[in-house]
């Protein structure tokens, strides 16, 4: 809008006309919006946090522009773009995260792609199955920061803020243990495994585990740690022993501990280190204390004799073997075998108190009294620990009447004499008799036996055709014989009886009558049992009288007149 003013002039001069300018209402509008998009922009780029890359094999289930991250379930960033590797072999994710997200950047923080999974330790992630997958983040505790990660393909089982304890074990194998396979204390999960890697020298592997507050003060320094994998079956005297942590276990394996009854340790500190024994026998028994090496040589065959069979002295395991090997003897043109054995004489117990005190180091202390014991008698045996299945385990026993052995206690390594075991004196002493057996004259034998029974046979038949039906008839005569002498005999005892009464005067006479006829009694009555037994049985003329109790002759009562004799 044009303002003129008309100011008073003087001849010749021009005429000048001065415009002036107004804001109007019409402009507060786009100055407005423009002061808002201003301060938008200074607190966008105020409040915008730091930019990074997530490195992962494979960009399933996310997506540019949508997938979140979360920590604590907070979204604290979002992924902006998703790009291919030059190499192809794995994928970029930028992520942007917030200003408040900048402690996340820690260089030993850990980013993972949260989404379902199913495995052996259950089931997680199911909250992702309406909200779609997103990116977790665990926050780390290094002061350096970085800008590219390697993501993880598994979530992690411990994360940095998780009240409890990490503990280091030590295997010679992993076995059926994996990253979050359980941890039990009495049979109840009490932690996880967190990590594994092999050793420094390659020879064993060191896990760790972590144990959830507050079990964790239940780690001491004297706890002891077993593998809990699958299932334990042992069969002994009392029976058959199933043991098992859990169902679990049996799939995913799992660790268990425990400490030795009346301990009074005090806690373990973190990462702690331990070691896994392979059963909870070996992990509760008392300290080996320091091994001794014993070499053995057998000049008979091993078979069934494998490495880590026991060594038992008296009953008592003191060992194990170590080593299998071949050897050959030059003199003897043999290939004997040679076992390596450990010993730990701690296993003893307090017969090492009641053991002479010997001089020298440990080898040399060890030489003197398997020296001292060898004199004795004490050898080595492969005995046969079970006769289904072969196996051989070593003995060390005293041997009576055993050859005397000249031991080197100089010699290192230490070496006992050997014995054939049992087992094998008994093949030698099976074959011996086999040897026998085979030298002896069966075929002669044989032929003597069989002439002996045919001549047996015919003359069975002879008697079976003459001999006893002649014998059957004269039994049956003497029978009839002898019925009727009992019917005499039974008139001469009336017509006795009539005497007696009429020689009732004269005492001698009639007692002598009396015995006479108790005699002639008893005979007749001892010819009825022959005539009984000779009926019953005709062969005891040829075989003589059977064993028949039945058959024995009764006694003979005493007679009156017996009876009253002082």
């Amino acid at each position: 809008m044009t303002n003129t003013t008309d100011t008073q002039l003087q001849p010749g001069q021009p005429a000048i006309h001065r415009r002036r300018w107004g804001i109007s209402l019409i402009w507060i509008v786009p100055i407005v919006a423009a002061a808002i998009g201003i301060s938008m922009l200074v607190h966008a780029w105020l409040s915008e946090g730091p930019e990074i890359t997530i490195l992962f094999r494979t960009a399933t289930g996310l997506e540019a522009g949508k997938t979140p991250v979360k920590y604590k379930d907070v979204t604290v960033g979002a992924v902006t773009a998703i790009t291919l590797s030059e190499d192809g072999s794995h994928v970029k994710v930028k992520v942007a995260l917030m200003q408040s997200a900048k402690s996340l950047t820690s260089k030993d923080s850990r980013f993972w792609v949260v989404r379902p999974r199913i495995g052996a330790s259950g089931i997680s992630g199911v909250d992702t199955l309406l909200s779609g997958a997103y990116i977790g983040v665990d926050k780390g505790q290094a002061e350096e920061t970085a800008s590219e990660f390697t993501g993880l393909e598994m979530p992690p089982p411990v994360v940095g803020d998780m009240p409890g304890k990490s503990f280091i074990l030590k295997s010679e194998d992993l076995g059926s243990l994996d990253i979050g396979s359980p941890v039990y204390y009495r049979r109840i999960q009490v932690g996880r495994v967190a990590s594994y890697q092999l050793g420094e020298t390659g020879q064993d592997i060191k896990l760790q585990i972590f144990i959830d507050a507050p079990y964790d003060r239940y780690v001491t320094t004297d706890t002891r740690f077993w593998n809990a994998s699958g299932v334990d079956v042992s069969l002994g005297a009392d029976g058959l022993k199933l043991k098992t942590q859990s169902v679990a276990t049996i799939v995913a394996g799992g660790v268990a501990f425990a400490s030795p009854m009346g301990s009074q340790a005090s806690p373990a500190d973190k990462d702690t280190e331990f070691t896994l024994t392979a059963d909870q026998d070996t992990a509760m028994a008392p300290p080996d204390g320091q091994a001794q090496y014993i070499q053995l040589k057998f000049d008979q065959s091993l078979r069934g004799l494998s490495v880590g069979a026991p060594v038992q002295f008296s009953g008592v395991d003191l060992g194990r073997v170590v080593s299998i090997n071949l050897d050959y003897d030059p003199v003897k043109h043999r290939f004997p075998t040679v076992v390596g054995v450990l010993v730990y004489p701690e296993r003893m117990g307090r017969v090492l108190e009641k053991l002479p005190k010997l001089e020298g180091d440990n080898d040399r202390q060890a030489a003197l009294f398997m020296h001292s014991m060898v004199k004795q008698g004490l050898r080595a045996q492969a005995r046969l620990g079970n006769i289904l299945t072969g196996q051989l385990y070593i003995a060390m026993d005293f041997v009576p009447n055993a050859p005397k052995v000249e031991l080197d206690v100089n010699a290192r390594p230490i070496s006992m004499p050997t014995v054939n075991g049992s087992f094998d004196r008994m093949q030698e002493q099976i074959a011996n008799i086999v040897t026998k057996i085979e030298k002896m004259p069966l075929d002669s034998i044989a032929k003597h036996l069989d002439a002996s029974l045919v001549n047996l046979d015919k003359t069975l038949t002879q008697v079976n055709t003459h001999v006893l039906p002649e014998t059957t008839q004269t039994l049956q005569q003497t029978r009839q014989t002898m019925q009727d002498a009992g019917q005499t005999m039974q008139q001469a005892r009336q017509t006795l009886s009539g005497v007696d009464n009429v020689l009732a005067d004269d005492a001698p006479l009639s007692q002598n009558l009396g015995q006479t006829l108790q005699e002639v009694q008893r005979t007749s009555r001892s010819l009825r049992e022959l005539t009984d037994l000779l009926g019953r049985h005709p062969e005891s003329l040829l075989r003589g009288r059977p064993a028949d109790p039945a058959l024995k002759s009764k006694p003979v009562a005493p007679s009156p007149q017996e009876e009253s004799k002082p």
